[in-house]
């Protein structure tokens, strides 16, 4: 069955007045014959050889998988990260794989924000470093001892950050928060302040870096420049899934590690991502056109979480015995 929807698939997607069988032989470097019995079903088309025959003519599996069964989904995942240039390849590999959608006048990203935004953090200053650090340091054993005042990540890192970072500006974007969104923020903060690889002043640095971020999207939220619109949550456990949306065309990122996510472009999977998200809006705040007073109550309540570590990061300095 796979075989047969595969290659009426290829067909499909085959320039005009193109021979399939020259098109099967060229991809897989084989005779005309050895083509011709694959065709025909006389041989079987190897997974291997299928792969190839996809991306040779850059066909996509998932919808191939999305015409033939809503059970099963083709997934792409992400390359393993462990070092400096790795991470800079996943901003690269990111920013192609965005770039076709978010180009398009009609796209959109619909984001589910476990975290604050991967974008919000990486224009280059101290408080990207910091995440650039931390997220290294989880993952490279070589990193565990470093201190962040000896972290330096390279030019070609920041560049490749920021340049992700440009897509998402300007962009038709809804975002759904909770006030724990920062949280990991915090704690990342406040655990490498006292394993003594953060010394206060910096600690205190990025605490302040921290608010003039979260102040910077309640600006962007009041603005009518941004197609922007910021949900709040209360009940829904967010998890970072990201549903990039177009006319024609649908991906969804769906994390499973640190920072590596699987992504497909699955029809049926992609619009029942977005049937469960778009419920999830129905069931939150819009903070943009509520009243000053809610608007204000959520945005609060981030800014006394920064400042209640503040707060602690002196009050530990003060009681210094040492």
């Amino acid at each position: 069955m796979f075989q047969t929807a595969f290659l009426e698939f290829l067909k499909t997607e085959l320039p005009n007045n193109t021979s399939t069988i020259d098109a099967v032989a060229t991809a897989l470097d084989i005779s005309y014959d050895a083509a011709h019995r694959r065709l025909s079903l006389k041989s079987k088309l190897s997974l291997d050889e299928s792969i190839t025959l996809a991306k040779y003519y850059n066909i996509s599996l998932d919808r191939l998988f999305e015409t033939t069964s809503t059970e099963f989904v083709s997934i792409e995942k992400t390359k393993h990260i462990e070092n400096e240039s790795q991470l800079q390849q996943y901003f690269e590999d990111s920013y192609q794989s965005l770039l076709p959608l978010l180009t398009l006048k009609d796209s959109s990203i619909l984001y589910s924000a476990k975290d604050i935004p991967l974008f919000y953090n990486l224009n280059g200053d101290a408080l990207s470093r910091f995440k650039y650090y931390v997220w290294l340091k989880l993952l490279n054993p070589k990193l565990a001892t470093k201190s962040f005042d000896n972290f330096a990540p390279s030019t070609s890192l920041i560049i490749a950050g920021k340049q992700l970072a440009s897509l998402y500006n300007n962009l038709n974007t809804q975002e759904i928060w909770d006030v724990t969104t920062i949280n990991s923020t915090l704690k990342q903060i406040h655990y490498y302040y006292q394993a003594g690889q953060v010394n206060s002043n910096t600690a205190l640095e990025l605490c302040d870096l921290l608010k003039q971020l979260i102040q910077s999207i309640f600006n962007k939220l009041l603005s009518n420049t941004n197609p922007f619109m910021l949900f709040y949550n209360e009940l829904h456990l967010m998890n970072n899934h990201v549903l990039v949306s177009a006319t024609n065309s649908q991906l969804l990122y769906v994390p499973f590690t640190l920072l590596s996510y699987y992504k497909t472009e699955d029809k049926h999977t992609c619009q029942e991502a977005e049937r469960f998200l778009k419920k999830q809006l129905q069931n939150s705040k819009l903070l943009n056109t509520a009243g000053e007073k809610e608007r204000n109550s959520f945005f609060n309540k981030l800014f006394a979480k920064i400042e209640a570590l503040k707060q602690l990061i002196t009050a530990t300095q003060l009681l210094d015995f040492e």
